[in-house]
């Protein structure tokens, strides 16, 4: 059943939770490297001064729904006290071009003199948190969307069992992961008591693990591990390590991360698009629906170079294939970066790295492609509509 797409599912899900269906998302990684230098992907991609230019880009584009960070580490970079002077012009140049962000809290980061194992770390997000709510109100924010703390998974294993990026810990991936979900919880909380109204977004990358025909013994290993996926978003509402306060209140909106390399033979080779053994992108969007019932985004997508068109066409065709409710695609770098080594430029998004002049170049075939598919799918909603004959994309 897990390698198939279900076809008895409802018609096409109108979206509505957000304000455009196509978003963007700027790399906002803050990790300290295992060379002791902390990343700060917002300033070296350039967005930190092109913010107003980058977000009139995305306006442009009708990408009216974007991803950013508000960078903890330099808004707390004294115990107590918040300087949002890195902040406040970001999102003063959201609402100038009309745009509704979705803000993560921690990306990966934190300030230098919190320790991420003890208790004052999760104490000292929840205040953060409940500052950072307090001051997008008082800027007339409505209905704010926050990301507590990015891709726990990923984080709980390149910093808690591989020591690629900090706390740099070796098997202590599971003691990471539930500390950040806890720190997550009691941010929730914290905006919650300021701001009823704030939803919140989830994100984690969601994979696929087959095993070789001629390896059936490693059939029942390679299940246990892909159902890891699920564990944060299992722990947020209360169903696994349920000590740590979770609750199905807490599980709000689910975002999935999904890129080419996410699936993979176990103790293998990844798995190619056109593999016979590919899972589609719906039945994976599919299993998540039916496991939580939540709203979903795809809050984290696209490919380098080439890939970019072509795998923004799959994406969103197995969305509209899947049935179920997805609210957003978010092409995520939508800008060019340097990658964490900082010695390449990775050619990944919608905007190119920023000239002499402060401008970034508009990478066209992808450009076309999201435009299309902004046609296609106002048809296809249009289409559906009741008294309309519904159109299976």
């Amino acid at each position: 059943m897990q390698d198939q797409i279900i076809h008895n599912l409802p018609a096409i899900h109108s979206p509505s939770l957000f304000q455009s269906f196509f978003q963007g998302g700027f790399d906002c990684s803050t990790e300290w490297r295992g060379d002791g230098r902390r990343l700060d992907i917002i300033h070296s991609s350039g967005h930190e001064m092109l913010a107003a230019k980058d977000y009139a880009q995305m306006a442009t584009c009708h990408l009216t729904t974007v991803r950013d960070d508000l960078r903890w580490h330099l808004i707390e970079a004294t115990p107590g006290q918040y300087d949002w002077s890195s902040f406040l012009p970001m999102l003063h140049a959201a609402q100038a071009n009309g745009l509704q962000v979705i803000w993560d809290l921690c990306h990966f980061g934190w300030p230098a003199h919190l320790d991420i194992w003890q208790p004052a770390f999760v104490d000292s997000f929840a205040r953060f948190a409940g500052a950072v709510a307090a001051l997008v109100r008082g800027e007339g924010v409505v209905q704010p969307v926050y990301t507590p703390i990015n891709a726990m998974s990923f984080w709980s294993w390149a910093g808690g069992d591989m020591a690629s990026i900090a706390p740099m810990a070796s098997r202590q991936g599971k003691a990471l992961k539930q500390q950040l979900v806890r720190a997550s919880l009691v941010a929730m909380a914290a905006i919650r008591a300021v701001d009823p109204s704030a939803r919140f977004l989830q994100p984690e990358p969601v994979v696929h693990i087959n095993v070789a025909a001629d390896k059936p013994a490693l059939i029942e290993e390679a299940e246990a591990l892909r159902l890891l996926q699920f564990e944060v978003w299992d722990m947020l509402c209360g169903r696994d390590t349920p000590e740590l306060g979770g609750a199905e209140m807490w599980l709000d909106i689910i975002g999935v991360g999904y890129r080419p390399g996410n699936q993979w033979f176990y103790r293998g080779e990844t798995i190619a698009l056109d593999d016979g053994h590919y899972r589609p992108f719906a039945a994976i969007l599919q299993e998540v629906w039916q496991r939580y019932q939540r709203p979903l985004l795809i809050a984290e997508t696209g490919a380098e170079e080439d890939m970019r068109v072509p795998w923004a066409r799959y994406i969103f065709e197995q969305a509209v294939q899947a049935h179920v409710a997805v609210e957003g695609i978010c092409h995520y770098p939508i800008a060019d970066y340097r990658s964490w080594s900082e010695e390449k430029h990775r050619l990944f998004g919608l905007l190119g790295m920023q000239d002499v002049n402060g401008c970034r170049s508009l990478y066209e075939p992808l450009a076309l492609e999201l435009r299309g598919q902004q046609i296609r799918l106002a048809g296809i909603l249009k289409d559906a509509e009741p008294g309309n004959q519904a159109v299976s994309a």
